[in-house]
């Protein structure tokens, strides 16, 4: 429907030739804003009336009721179904200290949380294919398992800014939430305005990037920039990632047209993951909470996971 389209706007009534690299990018360009705006749009909407119930309030009450190693797999989970954006990371993470919640836990939530969510998976899913989704959620997950566990042995508590301990935000009263459909509905719309709002330009500009590629850089030329997989490449597509900021949706028509160009899928895994959870205005929103020390041990962690990552899958290329 969406290649129609394109097609339609493009070709046939703009007179472009899909043989020229101008005629090809625009092409891309329509065709995937189209679909990921259509696609974000809807799951938005859907996620937000079921979302309506669910708070960051909730989110801590449910993990702090848990055992540990339960509540550790719980932070995961729920931090890659709830697209709470890097401005809620402060409140969250003294939310999670000041309910007993350990730091492992919390940081395990941190790291799930800008890298993986149900928008992005079905996004990334109808764009570039569930294979690569698969391996980008299950390895997002199993990075933010084990970055709890890493940073837990380093004793992170003696890190953390000494204002959040003193915090005591007591019991907040209990009131009731209209929970009616129609409640729900107009939570739904406001998520749709707030979320598309907020990211609208990055995947304008995700697109525009990847549209360029697509249309005027050879795939040869790129594949010599990404190297064949070796662990310079991945690094590399790692330091690229650190100073970009870009929700996980925007980073996605970037990523299928490096997959298409045939940068190998280890290299694209590292570069997402990087630019989605590694970004500049990431840390120093953490900053806000964090010493330098723990900053640094974060960041570190996830550098390295990164590049593990992309090395492990670049030498399957042949069984993938």
């Amino acid at each position: 429907m969406f290649d129609a389209l394109a097609t339609l706007l493009v070709f046939d009534l703009a007179g472009l030739s899909p043989d020229t690299p101008l005629g090809a990018a625009v092409h891309f360009f329509v065709m995937d804003v189209a679909k990921i705006l259509v696609l974000l749009t809807l799951v938005i909407y859907v996620m937000g009336l079921l979302r309506a119930l669910l708070k960051p309030e909730k989110v801590r009450e449910f993990i702090r009721n848990r055992g540990h190693l339960q509540s550790r797999f719980m932070a995961v989970g729920l931090g890659a179904v709830t697209p709470f954006c890097s401005c809620s990371s402060i409140p969250l993470f003294i939310g999670f200290v000041e309910a007993g919640i350990p730091l492992g836990v919390t940081l395990s939530f941190l790291i799930a949380s800008p890298m993986i969510n149900e928008v992005a998976v079905v996004v990334l899913a109808s764009v570039i294919g569930w294979k690569f989704t698969v391996l980008y959620v299950l390895t997002g997950l199993t990075v933010a398992l084990i970055g709890g566990f890493v940073l837990e042995r380093f004793k992170p508590e003696r890190w953390v800014e000494d204002y959040v301990w003193k915090i005591r935000m007591g019991e907040a009263a209990q009131v009731d939430e209209d929970t009616s459909l129609r409640a729900r509905h107009d939570y739904a719309v406001s998520q749709v305005k707030e979320i598309v709002g907020r990211i609208w330009k990055f995947i304008l500009v995700g697109v525009g990037v990847g549209a360029f590629i697509h249309g005027y850089v050879p795939a040869d030329f790129v594949a010599r920039i990404a190297g064949d997989g070796g662990v310079l490449s991945v690094v590399g597509a790692v330091l690229v990632g650190v100073p970009l900021y870009s929700d996980a949706v925007g980073i996605i028509p970037i990523a299928e047209v490096l997959l298409d160009k045939g940068v190998p899928i280890g290299t694209v895994l590292a570069f997402m993951m990087a630019v989605t959870a590694l970004s500049l205005p990431e840390m120093i929103i953490l900053k806000k909470v964090v010493k330098v020390p723990l900053l640094a041990l974060f960041a570190a962690y996830l550098s390295t996971a990164f590049v593990i990552v992309g090395l492990l899958f670049n030498s399957l290329k042949g069984v993938l």
